[in-house]
């Protein structure tokens, strides 16, 4: 992989090639000292063909895999990039990030290729689609029911990504798309392109990825939106006026493509009025903001925008964040003790520059700007520097500029509070955000902030002494999390483990009778065909088990001598249980045996004791207990192989697989008395 600063011309996958754009192209630099790096250019590319071949060889070939095939590519694929991350770091240091700001990107994106390759495995089935929640009744007898079923669109997901991080941006939409079992084809912004390409090339080498699953354009995306239809989805991060315009693409409209938009926002951050001078909470608060300025040089869509401050703690916060920033170099990130490198590119310095000056029509400077950048290692006015800036606005509820403007750099805007309710206010002012964060140590002022502006925010980080030291960051989405926001933000969602990856399916609701509603999801319905075999069903490998395979019980008579000894090896001497006067006077009118000792008994019943192809007991999900049962009530047990999932070998470990039954006992009436489902490890006999 090419990793010096020589100027080199930038390739796209296409169609299963790497391919230069035609034409003169974008020259693109080094953040640092300005040089040309690279120029970058998607002239000449087929787009109607690129969204043609992910639909016609990418697709089918990711739709025969199950999530877990899927899954185990993405674990493959992270552990070939993360051996590899040294080269990536150093074309990374053309962005002009600092090795933590390169942490933040390159390994945050690798980790979430990790966090995805897990999820898919523990949280899907290993089948090609996803049965989406329980059975919905639909009839009295029982014959008609419905499921929801949610299968891999057949289209392509275009991922149109932002310049501040060209490794995360892309990878936390890729593996959802992937897992999902939907090709891409990746648009980088073009400014930070090269190092997007880098990671590509690596992940084409691997040899990991089927045909046509992913391409990639360095460039403009030129009329590949206009190709889209129903069975497409664009995923977009960037400016809300970019998105806007996105989004009104006539094909999208006209298909109602789906559209996922994560914008920048002015996303705030609260000291809590408790929270006052000397308190752990404000030292971290002040930590906090300062470290949003300046990770990325502030280039970060949930970056602090908006610091919202009692009024009787400004000049106090004023004078610490002062004191803290006032410390960071500035310079190249190759220097050591420089803790901010420059931004993107002299196209990003001109944009803040604009942006800081509309936002000086309603607030003073109180910190930074210009004149005060001193600048490490390299030349201030040949790499794309920017000053901090710490900005004041002593009325913010007159002077809007604070939520109208972003300034997408280490700017910041601190501005009072009296109360909390005037603090919600001021948060919700920014239209539609990320991210909002607070710092107290009172639970009230948590629970009011975050119920108070939770309609307007995506996230929102509740900070206090006991929950810092493992705080992943108020700028900081991950994985199992959604990240999105309304309004201004984009009004989409990204990531949020199961949610990212629905993004990406189609959801449809089967209705019919249990047997062919079961037949479809192989997974075993109430009402479904019940297969009955004289073996008993813990005497068989999991390969030999039927989906609807059934065994019933013998029945078990309940005695006051089951419930007085259940008690005794419990300790559950819950009234009900012992006492008769108390039990007379409950809900239950007499004494009842424990719950426990119910579930106890059942799987006395249908347990084979002898060893056999039966591993362990895995697990015990959805328990009901949905009528009590009394002393001399007989109870019988009915066990149904309801979902077979069979686990990935390792070595050194018997091959297993996991085996869901469904178990419903009843009384001597045919009435459940509890309901529940048992996870099985059984072993596979290849």
């Amino acid at each position: 992989m090419e990793t010096d600063t020589s100027m080199m011309r930038l390739e796209n996958y296409a169609l299963g090639q790497w391919v230069a754009g035609t034409g003169t192209g974008t020259p693109l630099h080094h953040a640092v000292t300005g040089a040309e790096v690279a120029v970058a250019s998607s002239e000449g590319l087929d787009f109607k063909a690129m969204r043609d071949y992910a639909r016609s060889v990418g697709g089918p070939a990711l739709r025969a895999m199950t999530f877990h095939q899927r899954a185990r590519i993405l674990k493959a694929l992270a552990q070939h990039l993360t051996a590899r991350k040294d080269d990536f770091y150093r074309v990374s240091a053309w962005t002009g990030a600092t090795r933590g700001d390169s942490w933040i990107d390159v390994d945050g994106g690798f980790g979430t290729l990790f966090a995805y390759a897990s999820r898919g495995r523990r949280e899907f089935p290993d089948e090609t689609y996803y049965v989406d929640g329980g059975v919905e009744s639909l009839s009295k007898g029982g014959t008609f029911i419905g499921r929801h079923i949610c299968v891999p669109m057949e289209g392509v997901a275009v991922q149109i990504n932002a310049f501040n991080f060209p490794v995360w941006g892309m990878l936390e939409k890729f593996a959802t798309s992937f897992l999902a079992g939907v090709p891409s084809i990746v648009k980088p912004a073009t400014v930070t392109s090269y190092l997007t390409e880098a990671v590509v090339k690596s992940m084409v080498d691997s040899g990991l990825l089927p045909a046509g699953t992913l391409q990639l354009v360095c460039g403009s995306a030129g009329d590949l939106l206009d190709h889209l239809d129903c069975q497409d989805s664009v995923a977009f991060t960037g400016s809300a006026s970019t998105g806007l315009m996105l989004r009104s693409n006539r094909a999208i409209l006209e298909h109602s493509v789906r559209f996922n938009q994560e914008a920048d926002s002015l996303n705030y951050s609260m000291l809590g009025p408790d929270a006052s001078p000397g308190t752990e909470e404000f030292d971290l608060f002040i930590k906090e903001v300062a470290r949003e300025m300046t990770v990325k040089a502030g280039q970060k869509c949930t970056a602090i925008r908006r610091t919202l401050v009692h009024e009787s703690m400004v000049a106090d916060v004023t004078d610490a964040l002062r004191k803290r920033l006032a410390g960071v170099k500035v310079g190249d990130p190759a220097v050591d003790g420089v803790r901010m490198g420059p931004l993107a590119g002299k196209g990003q310095v001109r944009e803040v520059e604009k942006s800081v000056a509309l936002l000086r029509e309603g607030t003073e400077l109180v910190f930074g700007g210009p004149g005060t950048l001193d600048v490490i290692g390299a030349d201030a006015e040949q790499g794309a520097f920017f000053p901090t800036m710490l900005l004041y606005s002593d009325r913010p509820f007159e002077r809007l500029q604070p939520h109208d403007v972003e300034a997408f750099g280490p700017v910041n805007t601190i501005m009072p509070y009296a109360s909390v309710d005037e603090a919600i206010a001021l948060a919700r002012m920014g239209k539609g955000s990320l991210v909002g964060s607070l710092f107290t140590a009172r639970d009230s002022v948590a629970r009011d902030v975050a119920l108070g502006t939770a309609a307007y925010h995506g996230r929102l980080m509740l900070i206090n002494r006991h929950s810092a030291r493992e705080s992943t960051g108020h700028g900081s989405p991950m994985p199992g999390l959604v990240h999105g926001g309304p309004g201004r933000a984009g009004g989409g969602e990204e990531m949020g483990g199961v949610r990212g990856v629905m993004h990406y399916m189609q959801r449809t609701a089967l209705q019919g009778s249990p047997q062919t509603v079961s037949a479809v999801t192989r997974e075993w319905s109430k009402g479904a065909n019940e297969l009955l075999d004289r073996i008993h069903p813990f005497r068989k490998f999991f390969d030999e088990l039927r989906i609807g395979e059934t065994f019933i019980t013998h029945r078990r008579t309940v005695t006051e001598a089951d419930v007085v000894n259940f008690a005794g090896v419990s300790g559950d001497f819950f009234y009900a249980h012992m006492d008769d006067i108390a039990a007379r006077e409950s809900l239950f009118e007499k004494r009842v045996a424990h719950g426990y000792f119910v579930l106890s008994a059942a799987a006395g019943l249908f347990v084979d004791p002898a060893p056999g192809p039966v591993l362990a007991n895995y697990g015990l999900e959805g328990l009901r207990f949905v009528k009590p049962v009394y002393v001399r009530d007989t109870i019988q047990a009915r066990l149904t192989c309801k979902q077979k999932t069979a686990k990935e070998d390792r070595e050194g470990q018997v091959p297993q697989g996991v085996v869901h039954w469904d178990v419903e006992v009843t009384n001597q009436d045919a009435e459940p008395v509890a309901v529940y489902t048992i996870l099985t490890l059984v072993k596979r006999s290849t």
